[in-house]
């Protein structure tokens, strides 16, 4: 009798784990990676002369809400458990940075050879958020004959940006401070002769929040800059430390020219719902707007493409944006002819260290003669002879499994 009344007793009633404490909830980040990966191996298959960056956008969308509705398809307590896309998926070609995610009626040109593809995505199990960014090369043809004649500014800026995006991640650390991150990233930034795009920002994420209090810039804080160069980094960053059991994204992105991009004549697709902001507002399609965002969008980011109808939602978007109801993530450019790599990965902060579970290797056409300073060479030195541990094991592994297999066979 004593039991029934504890367990009747909402006072006593057992708290959800939601961070890394619990097996559970690493287990549902390590899933979200697995589809975030599985759905930018895809995507860089289907990058080939005369692709359109549309059809990669809904492409990688299906890939992951099919590949996630295939996970924890029983109901806790009567609800389906939530999973899908996490973060829209983004096609940037050459010059745009990041968050190009266009409507089916502003598609730009298709890919040719030669033009630099990022692809940007993020996928969530339960509301535990994977993300992952990746840089190519179109290839010569639809057959995938590899890239030639990659510039040397470009392959620089990418082996830059992947080689920052590793050292940023053993940087990020429990007791460590986005301070040391961001000084890890210079290092490495300054050794390659690159810059880094400053709007971009690292980002602690929590169950179904996706840009954390917690964040790290690029490019350290400049109290002196110049009136013209009042941007994101004269934005100051408030100093934070890292505590075991976080999340975070590793987000570098890297430029030939100065990293000072900025919005340009793309239309803003990418949106995420403001939760601390109420208005009454006027127009009704900007009402029917908000009552979907909040329906199906109450707390990660969404494209606008995803309404059907594409008119009513432009013009909705316009007035929520405007009174703060919406948070707009606009795409960023850098000067035309400026050579830009990004790359992302997430990373879990655990009692055995940094566990990087999401995004895939540098290209192998990505070249530079350039080396990184001293310090980072160490870090990207262990990472490596760590990889090499980790091939081998996988490989020995397979090859016990493979004689197993055969001689059950044999046997019977």
């Amino acid at each position: 009798m004593a039991a029934e009344i504890v367990n009747e007793s909402p006072e006593l009633e057992e708290e959800e784990v939601t961070d890394l404490s619990s097996s559970d909830v690493c287990t549902k980040y390590q899933e979200a990676s697995k589809i975030v990966n599985v759905a930018l191996k895809g995507l860089i298959d289907l990058c080939v002369p005369g692709a359109k960056v549309i059809d990669l956008c809904n492409f990688g969308t299906t890939v992951i809400d099919t590949q996630a509705q295939r996970l924890y398809t029983k109901k806790v307590n009567g609800i389906s458990i939530e999973r899908g896309v996490a973060f829209p998926v983004c096609v940037s070609v050459n010059e745009i940075v990041c968050n190009h995610s266009p409507l089916s009626s502003e598609e730009l040109l298709p890919l040719k050879a030669g033009d630099t593809v990022k692809i940007d995505l993020g996928c969530h199990i339960d509301g535990y958020i994977s993300v992952a960014a990746h840089t190519i090369v179109v290839p010569e043809s639809a057959d995938g004959t590899p890239p030639k004649d990659i510039p040397d500014d470009l392959g620089n800026v990418a082996v830059a940006a992947y080689n920052t995006m590793l050292v940023a991640a053993q940087a990020l650390k429990a007791g460590a401070k986005n301070s040391d991150v961001t000084a890890a990233v210079e290092r490495v930034t300054n050794a390659y002769g690159v810059s880094p795009i400053s709007f971009v920002r690292m980002h602690q994420m929590k169950r179904f929040i996706i840009d954390g209090v917690k964040e790290v810039a690029l490019k350290e804080y400049v109290p002196d800059a110049e009136p013209s160069q009042q941007d994101a980094i004269n934005d100051r960053v408030p100093p934070c430390e890292f505590e075991q059991a976080e999340v975070y994204a590793i987000d570098v992105a890297l430029s030939t020219g100065d990293g000072r991009a900025r919005p340009g004549e793309l239309r803003t697709t990418v949106y995420k719902r403001n939760v601390e902001v109420d208005y009454r507002l006027k127009m009704k399609s900007s009402r029917n707007l908000l009552s979907e965002v909040d329906r199906k969008y109450p707390t990660l980011p969404f494209t606008t493409r995803n309404f059907s109808d594409e008119r009513t939602a432009k013009m909705g978007v316009t007035e929520c944006v405007s009174h703060g109801l919406l948070i707009p993530y606009p795409s960023l450019h850098e000067k035309p002819g400026t050579n830009v790599a990004h790359f992302k990965c997430t990373v879990l902060l655990l009692p055995s260290g940094t566990a990087r579970i999401s995004g895939l290797e540098l290209p192998d056409y990505f070249k530079t003669d350039k080396t990184p300073d001293e310090e980072s060479a160490k870090v990207l030195a262990i990472l490596k002879e760590e990889e090499e541990k980790r091939a081998k094991k996988k490989a020995s592994k397979s090859k016990r499994k493979k004689k197993k297999h055969v001689a059950a066979s044999t046997s019977s």
